[in-house]
């Protein structure tokens, strides 16, 4: 009763000092009104939330779907369920990808490229990392999510990694960091687990290597290529990696490493015996204008670019005609007070 009486207060004095009549609040005051929240600051929230254009998280799920854990993840491994990876490099695509059903979400430094607009992976920073890991933070309700540690940040020392490892943790709200390297890694890849931080390793193609490797090319090609990526595989799992990207490897090879492991795969560009898939999200979604080029290994499952052209070229149109904001995007006023303003504004 309290709380009701209280609540009926607040949304008279808001609507006076706002000289408006809101809409009565339909939500319970019970939970409205929690008693650790101030009652004005909760009003204030929920009629931001209602009312306001930029809204970020729209309307919850009617069936949530479980948090994403290391464990979850390993229990899909030992039934043989494919595991589903996808990147996001902001908060509306890591929001539909987590709606989607991603079961992990990569912060890659791919978006050195696909969101900063930059030549490779090489420029990107890691306080432009921590950014992004961030706002994807934010959207994220139940995949799992994983930071890509930037060159630069992380091979001097374990140490120096390790430091990086906790910043992604601490400031960027990821739940496990990826990083780049094989054998000469292991070291690194044991200090953070053992620090508590779940790694995911790369292996095969290293794309912040590409300069080394002349370029973005096919590894295990050969059977000594192949033996190498394999050691390199073998090595960063007993390091303690709980799972591994495996890039640009053939199928066959990917398989049989697969095969040899404990622990999962996730492919790109290593065909589909791998335990798992990822694929940038701009690639797959078709977000980029014709002509861009596409590695072989990526399928375009929509066309999002085409979209949003159509779009836009609409509504400059109807701007340019007037046809748009029409009556019913526009928010009315009382005849009379309008009367009043337009006889007062006369005189100004």
């Amino acid at each position: 009763m309290y709380l009701s009486s209280l609540s009926s207060v607040v949304r008279r004095s808001c609507a006076t000092l706002c000289r408006r009549t809101r809409p009565p609040l339909s939500t319970p005051s019970s939970t409205l009104f929690p008693p650790s929240t101030t009652l004005y600051q909760k009003y204030v929230s929920h009629q931001q939330t209602r009312h306001s254009s930029h809204s970020p998280m729209g309307t919850p799920p009617t069936n949530p779907r479980k948090k994403v854990t290391i464990g979850t993840l390993r229990a899909m491994h030992k039934r043989g369920e494919p595991i589903t990876m996808i990147t996001a490099h902001d908060f509306p695509s890591a929001h539909v990808a987590d709606a989607a059903g991603m079961d992990m979400v990569l912060v890659g430094d791919s978006l050195a490229m696909v969101a900063l607009g930059m030549e490779d992976t090489s420029e990107v920073l890691l306080e432009e990392m921590l950014l992004h890991c961030r706002s994807v933070a934010r959207a994220t309700r139940a995949a799992f999510t994983i930071g890509d540690l930037p060159m630069g940040s992380y091979e001097i020392a374990p140490e120096q990694a390790l430091e990086t490892a906790i910043r992604f943790v601490k400031e960027g709200r990821m739940q496990g960091i990826k990083l780049e390297g094989g054998k000469e890694m292991a070291p690194t890849i044991a200090k953070i687990t053992r620090a508590g931080i779940p790694v995911l390793g790369h292996v095969g193609l290293t794309p912040q290597r590409q300069n080394a490797l002349g370029g973005f090319r096919v590894q295990g090609k050969t059977s000594d290529s192949a033996m190498k990526v394999f050691e390199d595989a073998v090595a960063i799992q007993e390091a303690g990696c709980f799972a591994m990207v495996l890039e640009a490897v053939p199928a066959e090879v990917a398989s049989i490493i697969t095969e040899k492991l404990s622990v999962p795969t996730i492919g790109i560009g290593a065909g589909n015996g791998c335990s798992g898939q990822v694929l940038v999200q701009v690639d797959m979604t078709g977000n980029f204008p014709p002509g861009r080029f596409l590695p072989k290994f990526v399928k375009k499952y929509g066309d999002v670019w085409s979209e949003s052209l159509r779009a836009i070229e609409t509504y400059r149109d109807e701007v340019k005609s007037r046809q748009y904001p029409a009556p019913e995007h526009t928010y009315p006023i009382p005849k009379d007070e309008l009367e009043v303003f337009a006889e007062t504004a006369k005189d100004v």
